[in-house]
């Protein structure tokens, strides 16, 4: 009876793209898949989970039996900086790199006895590489786009863009001169757009700029997965999501992820593990609880900034 139970168990393998804004996300969305009963294992790279082991201890990933933790390297040189890595060099790397240590890594987990085999992907829209490997097993794979519906949409517009001769720029001038205030009429569920609105990767001068590719490259890769799925909810995004969903395969809005995890009764083990790559300080929050409510801005601008 054990052993059928734990083959018929689904099993998501979660990957996200290398760095703090897309792993904290992705972390919340394996736990609320392991809370409605799937066994999860969650991929870092090898560079990142040296990093959380630091930043929150040796045990901090022991996970539980039904939530367990791997490593793929990443392709870069060894390090021991503890910062975000250059992000055209991981994009580049991940890209060309990691699709034969993940297939081995399917390899394995499909091996082992105590695991069920993998049914399904859970992948970072920027790690479509991991599409080959489900299409090579037979296993569904749901992107994960981390960034904003409105985000998304705006990437889709970049090969359109081109198509129309609007970018790359002609010249550096284009950056100052007014240009960026050209209004895009055509974006589904977006009024008064501006190119200067649009994710700045595009406003380069070199056609063959690389991060300009490889984000054309995913953003088509992505619409062979099973699903896209997005940290946000239908009454937030309503008309974005209705725009996305005639030119990509089945978008599901899943959000807000941190609301929901509050609301489970989750594992103490299973609670205590984060995502922080970072060693938190917990002098600011005494800080803060010294302070008036409502007295206090609070700006993030990012873990790469």
């Amino acid at each position: 009876m054990g052993s059928i139970g734990l083959t018929e168990k689904p099993h998501a393998v979660c990957i996200p793209y290398p760095a703090q804004g897309h792993i904290t996300p992705m972390l919340q969305l394996a736990k609320l898949l392991h809370y409605k009963g799937f066994h999860i294992t969650f991929v870092h790279t090898e560079f990142n989970h040296r990093r959380l082991l630091k930043s929150r201890g040796p045990k901090s990933l022991d996970g539980v039996p039904s939530f367990r933790f791997e490593t793929i390297p990443d392709g870069l040189p060894p390090t021991d900086a503890n910062a975000t890595q250059d992000i055209t060099a991981l994009c580049l790397s991940t890209s060309k790199n990691c699709l034969a240590p993940f297939r081995d890594l399917l390899s394995k987990l499909n091996s082992l006895p105590d695991s069920p085999p993998v049914t399904c992907i859970v992948s970072d829209g920027g790690m479509t590489f991991t599409l080959d490997a489900a299409q090579e097993l037979g296993i569904p794979e749901v992107i994960f786009e981390t960034l904003s519906a409105c985000g998304l949409m705006c990437y889709l517009q970049y090969g359109p863009l081109i198509e129309k001769g609007l970018m790359p720029l002609k010249d550096p001038s284009y950056l100052t001169n007014g240009y960026l205030d050209t209004e895009i009429d055509w974006i589904p569920g977006m009024r008064g757009i501006r190119l200067r609105d649009i994710p700045s990767f595009i406003r380069t001068t070199d056609p063959n700029d690389f991060m300009l590719d490889y984000l054309l490259v995913e953003i088509a890769r992505a619409k062979r997965a099973s699903a896209i799925i997005l940290n946000t909810f239908d009454a937030l995004d309503h008309e974005v999501l209705d725009g996305l969903s005639t030119l990509l395969p089945p978008v599901y809005s899943v959000g807000p992820l941190h609301l929901q995890l509050n609301q489970i009764p989750a594992d103490d083990k299973l609670k205590s593990i984060g995502s922080n790559l970072w060693t938190e300080e917990r002098e600011c929050l005494e800080w803060l609880d010294s302070k008036e409510p409502n007295s206090v801005v609070y700006v993030n601008f990012g873990s790469i900034t």
